[in-house]
């Protein structure tokens, strides 16, 4: 039996977390002659397989009017709460229809039924899923309950229903053991851990023409060594750890870029981290065109680069995150075989640590062990080479597809009986094209350094 698979959430474009785990189940599930279909805020997929319905998104104009008198308050108006199920109303319909419009069997909704960014929404998925009784998976990968800024909110009532539901019909995965606890003493659900993946049995291609192309389009030259920050900007990432990392390395060819754009919580933190890049000397690099979806072939643009096109020409790489989910950047280092430096938060503590993997390690604040450790790295080849081979072993063992396609397959069979084939393993492919063009991308950065100091104070 072939199915047809309708992924739900509030966005798939780009390289948020969310976006590239949607990519990755998809990727799977279409080598296994299933079909995907995509429902959101704002897609970058073809029209003919995907439903656009710019309300759905946690942007827009409605659901930040909602949003600005629930979060934060302990009281809900009249108002809002008939804004809110006019909107629900709305979605639930455009739900229905994308349902019918591609006769979708099952149903994978990524986080849109775990973080309240967007009601509406949660509440037309639930009612949906409920009167449809369609099989569903619900991808969780941070609840409300993780987040302080949802901890005073005018919509319990809302969350409580819908986030995430409790109904028969529904599967729950989750990234982390922390979670798959804290949804079972919370609400009673059981949930099966899926960690975020990559295709570790086939390594990624890196053409050797890349690094002088990627370094050309944001003004470096070729013995700059490339800090890479690979996360959106969020004050959660702890990015001004990565600035302090680069401060300390006292190598002026050392030069922080980061690779995702800001936006998805607002630009005060954005702002902030210029200055602070300035007040320290450092040379910070920020990309600002979206960098796109490395797993997606239909996006093949030699124009605009992917994500793909920055891991392999990155020196170091900084993941100081005060709090994640899981971590995608941590693998994406991995499966480029690259050193980095981690925070020590709370899940890598408890569920990646644990494995054994060789990292520049920072707990809380940055050290002058951990300075003097990563200087080592970056002189010693030798010692570099063993460290991301270790590594990428024991992600291979514990990360890959092969972990996907198992998990999937238990809970396809769990709701589709024997009618659904276990998921197999893909041909080898070649994913990544050889690059032969090595003229700069068209892309837009913007530069702060020391330079900037007087004009950024004076703003």
């Amino acid at each position: 039996m072939q199915l047809n698979i309708g992924f739900v959430s509030t966005r798939f474009a780009g390289t948020d977390g969310v976006t590239l785990e949607a990519s990755k189940w998809a990727e799977v599930l279409e080598s296994n002659h299933h079909r995907c279909f995509w429902f959101a805020g704002e897609l970058d997929h073809d029209a003919d397989c995907s439903y656009l319905m710019p309300e759905a998104h946690f942007q827009s104009e409605a659901n930040t009017w909602i949003n600005d008198r629930v979060i934060g308050r302990r009281e809900r108006k009249p108002n809002v709460t008939q804004a809110i199920h006019d909107q629900r109303a709305s979605l639930k319909a455009h739900l229905h229809r994308f349902i019918k419009r591609f006769n979708i069997n099952l149903l994978v909704v990524e986080n849109a039924l775990t973080i309240p960014m967007q009601v509406p929404l949660g509440l037309a998925l639930t009612e949906t899923i409920a009167e449809t009784q369609i099989p569903t998976i619900c991808h969780h990968h941070d609840f409300y309950w993780e987040r302080v800024r949802f901890t005073v909110n005018g919509v319990s009532d809302y969350l409580r229903m819908a986030f995430p539901p409790n109904l028969p019909n529904i599967q729950h995965v989750v990234i982390n053991s922390e979670a798959r606890e804290q949804l079972a003493l919370r609400t009673g659900i059981a949930s099966v851990i899926v960690p975020n993946v990559l295709d570790f049995d086939q390594p990624p291609y890196v053409a050797t023409e890349g690094p002088l192309r990627f370094r050309r389009s944001i003004g470096l030259r070729d013995d700059d060594r490339i800090i890479l920050q690979p996360t959106r900007i969020v004050q959660r990432k702890g990015i001004e750890h990565a600035i302090e990392l680069v401060k300390a390395l006292d190598d002026p060819r050392c030069k922080l870029v980061i690779s995702h754009e800001a936006g998805d919580e607002g630009f005060e933190y954005a702002e902030w981290l210029k200055e602070y890049a300035c007040e320290h000397q450092v040379d910070l690099r920020l990309v600002t065109t979206r960098i796109s979806d490395p797993l997606r072939a239909d996006q093949a643009d030699s124009l605009a680069p992917s994500l793909w096109d920055v891991y392999p020409f990155a020196d170091f790489i900084t993941y100081p995150s005060l709090q994640e989910g899981f971590g995608n950047a941590f693998i994406e280092a991995i499966y480029f075989r690259k050193p980095m430096m981690v925070n020590r938060y709370a899940i890598f503590v408890r569920d990646i640590e644990p494995l054994g993997f060789d990292l520049a390690l920072m707990d809380g604040y940055l050290s002058k062990k951990t300075v003097q450790l990563v200087k080592e790295i970056l002189s010693n080849p030798q010692r570099r080479k063993a460290m991301v081979d270790r590594n990428y072993a024991i992600a291979r063992q514990h990360y890959s597809y092969t972990i996907l396609r198992e998990r999937l397959s238990v809970m396809l069979r769990s709701l589709f009986g024997d009618a659904v084939a276990h998921l197999a393993a893909a041909p080898d492919v070649q994913t990544h094209p050889e690059v032969l063009d090595i003229a700069p991308y068209e892309m837009d950065y913007q530069r702060f350094n020391c330079q900037d100091c007087e004009r950024l104070a004076a703003r």
